[in-house]
Parts: C-alpha cells; sequence; structure tokens
C-alpha cells in the first residue's frame, strides 16, 4: 500500500472493498470509489482491490485502462485542457501548448512537480468559435495567444 497514504484513507479503502466483496460486477464501483478517495489508481491500490474482491490483477488493470476516467497517475490540483480538435489545431493550438510547456515545464499527459497543474489534450471543448480554446477546471478561454495565456496561469499561480 502506498506509504504516503493516510490511516483514515487506508480504512475507507478497506471498507469500500469489504462492502463490496460479494457483489456480482462490482469492481468499476470499487475502482470509482477508489479513484473518488485516493485521487488515482496506483499499482499498489489496484494490487489492493484485485485482491481484496478475489479478482485477479490482470483483470483490474484492464479496467483501469481500457476506460479514460479512471487515472494512474497524480493529478494537478488544476487541470489544463487544451483542444486539439481541427479548429484549435488551425488556429494555433500547438502554439497554446508550447506556452504552457514553457510556463510549466511539463508536456501533455503530465502533473507538475508540485502537483498545482495537470496538462491535457482533449478532442473538443465545444467552443470552436473561440479558438484556439483551453479549460481550466470547468472555466473556459478563448482566442489565446502567448500573452494571454502568460495572464490566466497568472491568476492560477
Amino acid at each position: 500500500m502506498n506509504a504516503t497514504m493516510t490511516d483514515r484513507r487506508r480504512g475507507a479503502l478497506h471498507r469500500l472493498i469489504e462492502e463490496h466483496r460479494d457483489v456480482d460486477g462490482a469492481l468499476i464501483q470499487v475502482l470509482h470509489g477508489a479513484q473518488s478517495l485516493l485521487g488515482h489508481l496506483s499499482t499498489e491500490v489496484q494490487r489492493e482491490i484485485a485482491e481484496g474482491l478475489g479478482l485477479p490483477l490482470s483483470t483490474v488493470r484492464g479496467v483501469v485502462t481500457f476506460y479514460n476516467f479512471f487515472r494512474t497517475e497524480p493529478r494537478g490540483e488544476h487541470v489544463i485542457s487544451v483542444c486539439i480538435g481541427t479548429a484549435c489545431h488551425v488556429k494555433g493550438a500547438e502554439r497554446v501548448i508550447d506556452v504552457l510547456r514553457d510556463e510549466l515545464g511539463i508536456g501533455l499527459g503530465e502533473t507538475t512537480e508540485d502537483e498545482q497543474f495537470t496538462l491535457q489534450g482533449v478532442r473538443c471543448i465545444g467552443a470552436c468559435g473561440l479558438a484556439p480554446v483551453m479549460m481550466i477546471d470547468d472555466e473556459v478561454y478563448g482566442r489565446l495567444d502567448r500573452g494571454r495565456v502568460e495572464g490566466i496561469l497568472a491568476t492560477y499561480r
């Protein structure tokens, strides 16, 4: 088990597993609960869930890696989603990603060392008329250029 997991969280994870031990098809529900509790599903947590539910680790890992809503790495306090769909791509999404890489020191799919920011690319945010677009948490920002991205990031630091 993860050495940094608090006793309270460890106990909550074990209770979650125990509550679902004899429930058919409970794996996804347990994974959701564990991720909600811990923020991500490390290999150690997946192993605990597999053992607790009497499943092979390969089954648990297969479900975790199949569905995109499960995370195996910690996420930052703020998640930055840059649209890389067609309209945003044409209007400069790659330049936005370059600015974020420069400012944060991370690439797509990575989290800053201080766990403040996670950077990800998404297919469409639904704001094509504002391209290029990014979201930070649930807030949409459009018509981005270097200065605008730098200013927006400053408000989250």
